[in-house]
Order: C-alpha cells, then sequence, then structure tokens
C-alpha cells in the first residue's frame, strides 16, 4: 500500500505546478486504455475513497446490474503529460479497480498481475522484466504505407524516422520512464525502443505508456504507429520481447549462476523458472498472442519460436538466454521472444511469471538446449524429444487455452471465462469472412 508521504508528495506537487486536470489510467482486459480525467480537489478524496465509474460500459468488466466500479490512484505511477501545456497542466496516474465493498475488481488485468508479484514476493522472489516493443509507422491506419527502406540498425538518410524516434525518447524519459535504447528495426518502416528493467507491475504500466506516447508522437507528425504483429506479408513481424529475471530482497539477481554450475550461467532456480515457461507456454500463448493476426507471425524463418524451446544462439528458441556480461551479475536473464505488442501486458506478465513461478514450485527439470540443427528434425523426432509445437492459430490457442486449469487459477474465473467468449467471437468472424478481401483488411498479414 502507498504511505501518507506519497499522497502528500503528489498533491504538494499538484498544487505546484499548476495541475488542473488529473487522467485516471486503467485498462480493459483486452488492454485497451482507459481513462478519464477528474479535477484537482477530487484527487484528495480520491486516494482514501476512490472515484466511482460504470463499469458495464468497460469490454470485459461488469454487466449493467452490478455496474458501479471504483478507481483508486496508485500515488507511485503520478507523472506529468509532458505533450500537453505546461499552464493549467495535466498528469496522470494508473488505478486499480475495485468493487463498491472496497475489494479487488477480479476483472482489472493490473491487479491480476499485482497477485502474482506479491505471491512471489512472499517467497522472497521480486521478479523483473524489460520489454522491448517493435512497431510499425505509416501515413494510413487503414494499410502499412512504409516512409523509408531502410533495414535493421541502419543510420541512413532513408529513415526518416530517426528524429521520431528520438523525440519519442526524451518524451518517456521526462515521464521517468528510462530507455536503454531505440533503433531502426528489420522492416521498412519498423522500429524499436527496449526500457529498462523494473519489477513486473511497473514494466506492465511503462509498456501501456509507452504504446500511448509512441502513438501521440506519431499523430502529431501526421503519421500512425501500428502494432498490428504481421501488417504485411514477406516483411518481418512486431514482438514484444520479454527479459525476465528474479532478485530477492537484498537485490542479488538470483538467476545467475557461475558458468562451471551451467554453460548458460543459470542457477538451479533460473533452470526451473525457464522449464515452467516451456511447459505452459501453449497454455499462455493466447495471453501473449491475443489476435488472428499475431499467428500470421509465426513463420520458420530462423527468428521467430514455433517450438517450446530454450537455447542461447538459438534466436528461434522460445526462451533464449542473452550473453552473460562478465562480472555483472544482475544482466544475466531471460528473453522470452513469443509474445506480440498487442497483449495486454499485465495479463502477458501475469502469466508468464506464474509460469515460470510454477516451474520453480515444482522444481521442473529444464529439458536439452535446442540448437539451430533441432528444427532440421520432423515433427516426429521433434514430439519423441519432448518438443512441443506452440499454437499455429487463435484457435489453437482457445483450445490450449480453455483446457488449461492453471491459466483459469492464475487470472480467475471472470478473465479467463471473458476471453474465451471474446477470442472465440474473434475468431469465428475471422473463419466466416466472405472474401480475402475481407481477411486481408480486418486482419492483416497478407
Amino acid at each position: 500500500m502507498s504511505s501518507e508521504k506519497d499522497i502528500d508528495f503528489v498533491l504538494r506537487t499538484v498544487e505546484k505546478r499548476d495541475i488542473r486536470f488529473v487522467r485516471l489510467w486503467f485498462t480493459d482486459v483486452l488492454g485497451n486504455l482507459k481513462s478519464f480525467a477528474i479535477s484537482p480537489e477530487e484527487l484528495e478524496e480520491s486516494f482514501e475513497e476512490g472515484i466511482g465509474f460504470d463499469g458495464s460500459s468497460i469490454d470485459g468488466f461488469v454487466s449493467m446490474e452490478e455496474s458501479d466500479m471504483l478507481a483508486f490512484p496508485d500515488p507511485d505511477t503520478f507523472t506529468m503529460l509532458p505533450w500537453r501545456p505546461s499552464e493549467s497542466a495535466v498528469a496522470r496516474v494508473f488505478c486499480d479497480v475495485y468493487t463498491p465493498d472496497r475489494k479487488p475488481f477480479e476483472g482489472d488485468p493490473r491487479a491480476c498481475l499485482l497477485k502474482v508479484f506479491t505471491e512471489a514476493d512472499k517467497k522472497g522472489f521480486i521478479p523483473n522484466v524489460g520489454p522491448k516493443l517493435e512497431y510499425f509507422y505509416s501515413d494510413s491506419q487503414t494499410e502499412l504505407q512504409p516512409k523509408d527502406d531502410a533495414g535493421y540498425f541502419d543510420l541512413t538518410p532513408m529513415d526518416n524516422a530517426n528524429d521520431l524516434r528520438r523525440q519519442t525518447t526524451l518524451m518517456l524519459e521526462k515521464m521517468s520512464i528510462p530507455v536503454q535504447y531505440s533503433y531502426h528495426a528489420a522492416g521498412p518502416s519498423q522500429n524499436g525502443v527496449e526500457l529498462r528493467y523494473t519489477e513486473a507491475v511497473s514494466c506492465a504500466d511503462n509498456i501501456m505508456t509507452a504504446r500511448l506516447v509512441i502513438k501521440q508522437l506519431a499523430a502529431q507528425q501526421g503519421m500512425y504507429a501500428s502494432f498490428m504483429p504481421k501488417p504485411v506479408a514477406g516483411q518481418p513481424g512486431s514482438a514484444m520481447f520479454l527479459y525476465q529475471s528474479i532478485f530477492d530482497h537484498e537485490g542479488e539477481n538470483l538467476f545467475w549462476a557461475p558458468k562451471d554450475f551451467h554453460p548458460a550461467h543459470l542457477s538451479e532456480l533460473a533452470q526451473h523458472y525457464v522449464a515452467g515457461i516451456l511447459k505452459y507456454a501453449p497454455e499462455f500463448t493466447l495471453v501473449t498472442n491475443p489476435t488472428v493476426n499475431s499467428y500470421k507471425r509465426f513463420i520458420s524463418n530462423g527468428e521467430v519460436p514455433n517450438y517450446a524451446t530454450w537455447g542461447r544462439k538459438n534466436r528461434s528458441a522460445l526462451v533464449r538466454i542473452p550473453a552473460h556480461k562478465p562480472g555483472k551479475h544482475s544482466s544475466t536473464r531471460i528473453e522470452l521472444r513469443s509474445p506480440d505488442p498487442t497483449a495486454n501486458p499485465y495479463l502477458a506478465l501475469a502469466v508468464t511469471i506464474a509460469a515460470g513461478m510454477k516451474g520453480i514450485e515444482d522444481e521442473l527439470p529444464l529439458p536439452e538446449e535446442s540448437t539451430c540443427d533441432t528444427f532440421l528434425l520432423s515433427e516426429e523426432e521433434l514430439a519423441a524429444k519432448g518438443i512441443e509445437r506452440l499454437p499455429r492459430t487463435l484457435g489453437e490457442a482457445i483450445e490450449k487455452f480453455q483446457a488449461s486449469s492453471f491459466m483459469r487459477e492464475v487470472l480467475g474465473d471472470h478473465i479467463f471465462e471473458y476471453l474465451i467468449a471474446e477470442k472465440k467471437r474473434e475468431w469465428n468472424d475471422y473463419c466466416t469472412a466472405v472474401t480475402d478481401w475481407e481477411r486481408v483488411h480486418y486482419y492483416g498479414g497478407y
């Protein structure tokens, strides 16, 4: 819980900086950012009693008969919106959603992640995550119109998004979100930004903020930023790589081990964690890759995972272990390569961290490392090695998810049932699309 000191700091800042509007942010189940503004006079009371709103109008929340919800601002997330004027300024704060009887709302994605984080914290574990987001710039919102023909890490006059990436980085840093680096990605007009790691709930907040800032600055330049995983056939897709590690309360990285213990510097705890992710990946893929278009990205090109495997140099593995920096144990981490930027980051982090923690709890053994040669094997040979293929379509992902008692346990009945119903509707709409034009226009990736 936030202290009175945190709340007092926010209230003093509002008065000192002439803030006239405070925007309360939260997400629906699918990860769409929701917001409404309150006056500074309402802010102090909102910390104590919450601000009421109509939950029946939010997708995946509640029915009309039980519509009253309360938004409680988290003062630790308070920050100015730097693209708004400094006079009569605007700030934002993320909220936790509660029911009228002051209980956490089971349909609130942030509460879902907070529950997973709290359970890990009670065991002495602090899950940390650093995200890397890829996206495309375009002149049109209805179809991708590349603005350059640059490639990976190119710095040429063709890269006309260079200034926009710089402005995005500066804007995020003004909001206290450190950027590790930004870059031109592999596809035409495709870009990427990697944010510094932080604890899991703050990481999800940062992802939501970054997605808005990227779109906001693009719109100011008359462009559109798309996070669609596979907007154009024959071009690279966009991922949301998640770099995960577990620290203890003293700040020590529990994933690190000497090389003579494990060639990838993975501790026993880290090995169990990776094993948990590999075991439950087919079940959580609906959450990390939630759209029809998500599965158009899963093609065998050596860069995108198709199987629940791990490796070091193998970038087609689901979990890659980046090279260890000598003498810097805090950098030991795993890279989860399957998620894409359409995922709700709160739910994506909740299910993947819970899977890793389940691996630790059950002391799951780490399977054999997969090299690039692994994928020269046939389906039968892979199955004989115990290597499971990830879902190939949204329909397959729904089946794996629906059969998972573990996903129901992690997400709760409310979110679990809503995701099944909503994704079945989306998959049915796609399967019954009358023309190829409909499939391309609405689902992309052809």
